[in-house]
């Protein structure tokens, strides 16, 4: 992808927005229109989008860091391509200031470390407390800079994305394309019907982007933000071919194709018993049905699963729609492998898994209990009552030791996998339609054209 010469840099940022407007996507991407200019700096990598642990309370807006690596001739250029992008995010926040926001970029000179890379994992499935990053920067080997304008929570997820290289696990790409300011805050003018056209016309190539069931494109955003819609795809060459195939009607200022860990399911551990659940974190178990799913107020279908170690309950939430009415169709007995976040225990409810997939594996056997037929003219039986057998009314028999019959029902669920509605998703959960499109190797080299920029 590019020769060895010079040193490699990687820097991190996050939180560089507000509900009021900007977007740390936006600014980056203006920050790596103004790096392409320069004849010294060489893109290593499509800007990184890394989504961190869903489940965290105290989240940044969006949950999600991004890392640009390039190449550059020395150290020295390292520092000023750093020193650059200070003042760049000081004067973008200064316009897109907001008191809950903690914006932060990070600079690691070399191919991430052991510490930074598994701070990056940890930071994709778990909560990473301000003592916990402190720790880990300090042993961090390679040459390091970090900047926060305020608070802690911007610095995790800028040496997070640094750290997750998705290098030797599964990405996919979206292609976030951007409004020219004097459209920031109107209606987004993007056709919905192109949008459906362009997603059963790239079925497989393409995911998550219109849900059918409602007829709804899930491309745009609804906030101020100067996104004006974002395409997610396997291969950058899919989404510029998306790209070509969206109406929309008004001006597009620039867009950028970012590798991203979104629909990779890497904020789900896998764990062999309950005990290793808790709160916050995202899991995948194999268990057993322990309750009867119900329906209870607002819509939600909710059960248990026990692993004969503890139970667990676990909600197919009202937005998750039909989803529900599979769940609904399980009963106690069932092995199913369970995907998803534990939130919290509340005054009505323990620790509960939000369910995000279920893979049923083996459906328990369900029948109905009939009284016995008469051995004699085949007359249906009645009860002498309980523990006292069965009788004849027709003919009179009597079998003191006679009991119900057990009669097999069929169910009308079938072993497999389930999954919410497209509009259900969150940016880390993992399509169905992804299983067996996993990647387990960077990219050799960059599809051009990667970015564009309006003149």
């Amino acid at each position: 992808m590019t020769n060895k010469q010079g040193v490699v840099v990687n820097i991190g940022f996050d939180d560089i927005d507000s509900p009021q407007g900007g977007c740390t996507t936006h600014f980056v991407s203006e920050l790596i229109i103004k790096w392409s200019k320069k004849p010294w700096v060489e893109f290593i990598d499509y800007p990184n989008l890394i989504r961190l642990a869903p489940g965290v309370p105290w989240k940044t807006r969006g949950n999600g860091g991004l890392v640009v690596r390039v190449r550059v001739p020395d150290e020295e250029k390292a520092f000023d391509l750093y020193e650059e992008a200070v003042v760049e995010v000081e004067n973008y926040v200064r316009e897109f200031m907001h008191p809950e926001s903690h914006p932060a970029l990070a600079m690691v000179v070399g191919y991430p470390d052991k510490t930074l890379e598994w701070l990056g994992h940890k930071a994709v499935q778990d909560i990473i407390p301000k003592d916990l990053l402190l720790r880990v920067i300090d042993k961090i080997t390679n040459l390091h800079k970090d900047t926060r304008i305020r608070g802690y929570r911007g610095l995790v997820g800028a040496y997070a994305s640094i750290g997750v290289t998705l290098r030797d696990s599964d990405y996919t790409y979206e292609l976030i394309a951007y409004r020219k300011p004097e459209y920031w805050g109107k209606p987004r003018l993007v056709d919905p019907l192109s949008v459906k056209n362009m997603d059963l016309a790239l079925k497989g190539k393409t995911f998550l982007n219109y849900d059918h069931e409602v007829d709804k494109p899930l491309i745009t955003p609804h906030g101020p933000d100067p996104v004006l819609f974002g395409i997610r795809g396997e291969e950058p060459e899919y989404l510029v071919e998306a790209l070509r195939m969206i109406h929309v009607l008004e001006p597009i200022d620039m867009w950028i194709i970012y590798r991203t860990n979104q629909a990779t399911d890497m904020h789900l551990r896998q764990i062999t018993s309950l005990n290793e659940a808790y709160i916050y974190t995202g899991i995948r178990i194999i268990a057993t049905v322990y309750s009867q799913p119900r329906r209870i107020r607002g819509g939600h279908v909710v059960f248990k699963i026990t692993d004969n170690t503890r139970e667990l309950d676990v909600a197919a939430y009202e937005p998750t729609g039909g989803f529900r009415n599979i769940v609904e169709k399980l009963i106690p007995g069932d092995i199913v492998e369970v995907y998803g976040i534990i939130r919290p225990p509340s005054s009505n409810h323990g620790p509960t898994l939000n369910l995000e997939k279920i893979r049923i594996i083996k459906l328990a056997p369900r029948y109905k209990y009939v009284a016995p037929r008469c051995p004699r003219c085949s007359a249906r039986m009645e009860s002498m009552g309980r523990g006292k057998g069965y009788r004849c009314k027709k003919c009179g028999y009597k079998d003191p030791n006679a009991k119900k019959i057990a009669i097999p029902l069929p169910r009308d669920v079938t072993p497999g996998f389930y999954q919410p509605p497209p509009r259900s998703f969150k940016h880390l959960m993992k399509p169905i339609e992804r299983f067996g499109r996993e990647k387990k190797e960077p990219p050799k080299r960059l599809y051009v054209p990667w970015y564009w920029k309006s003149s």
